[in-house]
């Protein structure tokens, strides 16, 4: 399983228009593997874009 660390250290995004009202605001539900994915961190954003992607193992 890739580990969310292999895939480098964290591209963080900016985001346009304005801040969503809580944190859980920041993420969403990957539809093909159902993992949420923090808008915020490209790395998360780009593999999850992927066809085929496995979910990643999230570092402790």
């Amino acid at each position: 399983m890739t580990k969310l660390s292999d895939l480098g250290p964290p591209i963080i995004g900016t985001r346009h228009g304005t801040q969503p009202a809580s944190e859980s605001g920041h993420f969403h539900k990957c539809p093909s593997c159902g993992q949420a994915v923090d808008w915020r961190d490209l790395r998360q954003v780009i593999w999850h874009e992927q066809p085929n992607h496995k979910r990643l193992e999230l570092d402790a």
